[in-house]
């Protein structure tokens, strides 16, 4: 497997408290995991962005944003960078990716409200006219944040709320606006349980990391000056807090923090073995049985940062080729599971499950449970090598399931996968059924049907979160 890198999405490289060593802070980094940093320039009346450009010309790992603070918006108001700006981001070669950090800050008050207001409407303006995403400072300014970004359109263009510190109620909203949600080392304090609620509540797939450099240095480092090198201690506790693995973390934010500020080069290679957690997941097939409301491959086919758009079918070698060495040691499990249904290829699972089971690795399907239909007979007893699976059961009843789920198997469908249950417990040692909690969906009843008439375990699985 492909090492995950970092990004730090906010750093100040600029501050004077790297100016004596600047040079050891970018090699820390490199040496930590980072892939590339975006050092923030925040636009003083004396020195305009001279000191990030400089720093920006020194290492070819940093990309730029550029905007005036709201503690700067005072002396914007009349005389704002706009032009000079326009001017950076329409250079050859330009590294300018963001407009920001803009917003309002009013905590501290250093400019007037309205100051504040009419210079963060202003950068949302030029945000639009270059196309580039907005990096949103908002300290105690959460409802006027909001109102201002949706006023003027800034979903157009979309961005992220850097230091996140909010409520989870607030989060809902930025994410609903299009927005993600970057986290700094204030997740890592003892007191932070409030910050910490938010991150286990929100998606992965909207968050970015950041050290917020040189302030905010994260558990162990406290109280000493914050470096771009400490985002991965930000990293590790957002792994805990999720129940991901450092690696899981580096990849999906690496991922989010090139979609959004354009830095993905090259086209995207889809993964045919891909680890999630401590477990291997094998992404065989993209046909489907079903065309499930609610799937996710209808919005992106993207899986905690990893690409499942096959160009073709996996041979069963290059399936044990991306599997790699000894996975029986690198995994608690291996798991037939990606945007597709893997029994629609009933003969490379058993071929590719009977390998690994060999070679002593657990293994897991995770299926619709429609294969008997499929195939036109019952498929169970040829899957004696599966130590489990996972059956998307997904309603109470027949009717439920056709509106959900869209199965062109009709009525058949509902009592085929009940069948399915039943049978798979002569076979395999732990069956599961699942469903995913799409709102309105009576998830008590769903259960009731699993362990009451079924007599196997049940699990719920979060709405629009995959993996």
């Amino acid at each position: 497997m492909e090492k995950s890198f970092f990004i730090d999405t906010h750093a100040h490289l600029d501050d004077k408290r790297f100016s004596e060593d600047l040079d050891a802070v970018v090699a820390r980094a490199k040496d930590a995991g980072l892939k590339s940093m975006i050092t923030v320039g925040c636009w003083k009346k004396e020195g305009g962005f001279s000191s990030v450009l400089d720093v920006l010309k020194k290492y070819d790992s940093l990309w730029l944003a550029l905007g005036v603070h709201p503690h700067e918006a005072k002396d914007a108001v009349e005389d704002g960078p706009w032009d000079e700006i326009k001017r950076i981001a329409l250079e050859k070669g330009t590294r300018l990716v963001a407009i920001g950090e803009t917003g309002l800050d009013y905590h501290y008050d250093h400019s007037p409200r309205e100051a504040q207001k009419k210079v963060f409407a202003r950068q949302i303006a030029l945000a639009r006219e270059l196309n580039l995403p907005l990096i949103v400072h908002s300290r105690e300014a959460d409802a006027d944040t909001m109102e201002i970004l949706k006023s003027e359109g800034a979903a157009n263009v979309g961005g992220v709320f850097h230091c996140f510190s909010g409520t989870k109620e607030v989060a809902r909203e930025v994410i609903d606006l299009g927005f993600y949600l970057s986290f700094t080392g204030v997740v890592t304090f003892p007191k932070a349980d409030d910050l910490r609620a938010v991150v286990k509540a929100v998606p992965i797939e909207k968050m970015l990391i950041e050290t917020d450099c040189p302030y905010l240095a994260p558990s162990p480092h406290r109280g000493k000056r914050n470096e771009p090198s400490f985002v991965v201690e930000t990293a590790k506790e957002i792994a805990k807090i999720k129940g991901l693995s450092e690696d899981d973390v580096a990849r999906i934010t690496t991922l989010n923090a090139e979609d959004l500020f354009g830095l993905r080069g090259e086209e995207e290679k889809p993964q045919i073995a891909y680890p999630i957690r401590k477990s291997l997941y094998l992404n065989i097939t993209n046909r489907c049985s079903n065309h499930c409301s609610f799937c996710a491959k209808f919005q992106s086919y993207t899986v905690k940062g990893h690409y499942l758009r096959l160009r073709h079918e996996p041979s069963f070698a290059e399936i044990i080729a991306a599997i790699g060495p000894d996975p029986e040691e690198r995994y608690d499990e291996v798991v037939f599971c990606g945007f597709g249904e893997p029994l629609i290829r009933l003969d490379i699972v058993r071929q590719v499950g009977m390998h690994l089971k060999r070679r002593g690795c657990k293994i897991r399907i995770d299926t619709d449970g429609l294969a008997n239909l499929v195939h036109g007979r019952n498929v169970l007893p040829e899957l004696m090598f599966v130590d489990t699976i996972s059956v998307s059961l997904n309603a109470p009843d027949s009717a439920v399931y056709q509106k959900l789920i869209k199965t062109p198997f009709g009525d058949d469908a509902y009592p085929a996968i009940l069948y399915f249950l039943r049978q798979a417990k002569k076979f395999i040692p732990k069956v599961i059924a699942s469903a995913v909690a799409v709102p309105g969906l009576d998830v008590e009843a769903t259960r009731k049907v699993a362990e009451d008439e079924l007599g196997v375990k049940f699990r719920v699985r979060e709405y629009n979160t995959v993996g």
